[in-house]
């Protein structure tokens, strides 16, 4: 379970001053986040721990990144976004 002071560092830490990964991170954050398990939870906080143009760069599909961890969180919140 996941309580309100991490979800509110982690909607702090989402908000990155770049509009596009505003977009994704902090609903991410307020609408799934909650409802992941552990193993995604953590992936999700080791992104956050990246540099914002290596998240610009894989949220625009213009590369993807080259650990497996931040692959699978990158495709979960696009996957959100997406149209099938």
């Amino acid at each position: 379970m996941v309580d309100s002071v991490e979800l509110k560092r982690l909607y702090w830490h989402s908000r990155r001053g770049m509009l596009e990964l505003d977009v994704l991170l902090v609903p991410f954050v307020e609408e799934v986040y909650a409802t992941l398990d552990e193993e995604d939870q953590a992936r999700f906080r080791k992104l956050l721990e990246c540099e914002d143009q290596d998240m610009f760069g894989w949220f625009m599909q213009r590369g993807e990144p080259e650990d497996a961890d931040l692959k699978r969180i990158v495709r979960m919140i696009l996957d959100r976004v997406q149209p099938k």
